[in-house]
């Protein structure tokens, strides 16, 4: 599971070094990898906290489409993960 969340930390880093999101998408995301990479927290913890980031951002009407589809995948992959 650490491996998986490594690579959606990657992919949240890809995106947030996007300069064709919006800022406020791109703090949120990287709310969402903060909380992905907090020590202390076990990993549910973790999935929730940075599954409510991205919730906030995924109706973003500002958001280019291939990143809401990223952002889609993201979540459904903490979702999986989280069960």
């Amino acid at each position: 599971m650490a491996d998986e969340i490594k690579e959606t930390i990657t992919i949240l880093s890809q995106i947030e070094q996007d300069y064709t999101v919006p800022r406020n998408v791109r703090l949120k995301i990287s709310n969402a990898i903060s909380a992905l990479s907090e020590k202390d927290k076990t990993i549910p913890v973790k999935i929730n906290r940075s599954l409510q980031e991205l919730d906030d951002i995924v109706d973003d009407p500002n958001i280019p489409i291939y990143t809401r589809t990223q952002i889609w995948n993201i979540i459904s992959t903490l979702e999986i993960q989280n069960k």
